[in-house]
């Protein structure tokens, strides 16, 4: 009987020892949807917060754990390749079953989109340092620069196939317009401040250089803004989304066009890449347990919020983005305290 209760005590502790960390984070998630849907936060300044944190903040942040962690971990292609190959899986998956369904190219692309690429710059680095301590910055930056580079092309290149048609000549003019369109993408990575950030931490790193401190100092500063200001911003942006979607009642979205997508999402995907991360182990690949723990709850947190940007850029359901993105942030608080449990 002691032994049972010693040990439940311990389960309890370990339970609200995780979510002391976990808490917080969604806490604010949950500030900034209340404040957007209250009128405490005026929607035309959304955009002024999200451009704060995209351009100025978050890129601080990613500079200042670029430059603290070594550049082998920065640049680690066992941990890349395993990610990436878990991340196309997880677009085929998504793109095959919405595509049974008759949905078309575009809107099947950008589900898988959001079905792939976790909430891991906005929310992933802080949160997994957080419960994971400095070391986890490299891998998750890893999972950045593939996602941003590499599966957001590719999502967005297979979305503009919705132009080919039967034809031979319909089809050459999608593969072009699908080409043209990954180009186009490369050509927004390069203009978003993340990865440049990222390289220029990791070019500090390697070299071992050394900004004049009041520099360091203002950085600093911008750095510690990003995660709070992006949580709420996170929420903002949810809300905005989810206001707009009920006032566009001719755009009714059904759960089944997006329940299940958050469920692979939250679901499948950490599994994936623990059972993929896992093999790579035992077949010799350099990854250690601890790289393996980050890769698997990057992959359990909630949908990015950008995809919902991109999905209205290129026209896409936008309303089949967001609440793709909403439904797997609510449930995610429930299944990513369920993921560092489980990986403890």
């Amino acid at each position: 009987m002691r032994l049972w209760w010693g040990q439940k005590c311990a389960d309890n502790a370990g339970v609200l020892q995780i979510l002391s960390v976990t808490f917080p984070f969604f806490a604010l998630v949950l500030c900034g949807f209340v404040a957007a849907r209250r009128g405490a936060l005026p929607l035309a300044a959304i955009p002024g917060l999200n451009g704060f944190v995209l351009f100025f903040a978050l890129p601080c942040m990613l500079y200042r754990f670029g430059a603290s962690t070594p550049i082998a971990q920065l640049l680690d292609p066992a941990i890349a390749l395993t990610y990436l190959l878990c991340a196309l899986f997880m677009v085929a998956l998504v793109v095959a079953l919405t595509r049974r369904g008759r949905m078309g190219w575009n809107d099947a692309a950008f589900g898988a989109l959001v079905g792939a690429f976790p909430n891991s710059g906005f929310m992933g680095v802080p949160l997994l340092v957080a419960l994971l301590g400095p070391a986890a910055a490299g891998p998750v930056i890893v999972t950045i620069l593939v996602d941003m580079v590499l599966t957001t092309s590719l999502c967005i290149a297979l979305s503009r196939l919705g132009g080919a048609g039967l034809g031979a000549g319909e089809g050459a003019e999608g593969v072009t317009s699908a080409r043209q369109a990954a180009a186009n993408a490369l050509k927004g990575v390069a203009t978003n401040p993340m990865p440049w950030a990222i390289l220029l931490g990791a070019m500090v790193s390697a070299l071992g250089l050394q900004l004049p401190q009041p520099l360091v100092q203002t950085v600093g500063l911008l750095a510690d803004a990003a995660s709070p200001v992006a949580l709420f911003t996170i929420g903002a942006v949810l809300a905005r989304s989810h206001m707009l979607a009920q006032v566009d009642v001719a755009h009714h979205v059904p759960w089944q066009d997006y329940v299940p997508v958050a469920a692979i999402k939250l679901l499948v995907h950490p599994v994936l890449v623990l059972l993929v991360g896992s093999a790579a182990m035992r077949m010799g690949v350099a990854i250690d347990h601890f790289s393996l723990t980050a890769l698997v709850l990057v992959a359990a947190l909630p949908s990015a919020s950008n995809v919902s940007l991109l999905a209205e850029r290129y026209g896409a359901d936008n309303g089949r983005i967001a609440r793709i993105i909403l439904a797997s942030t609510a449930v995610s608080f429930l299944t990513f305290s369920a993921a560092v449990a489980w990986m403890r």
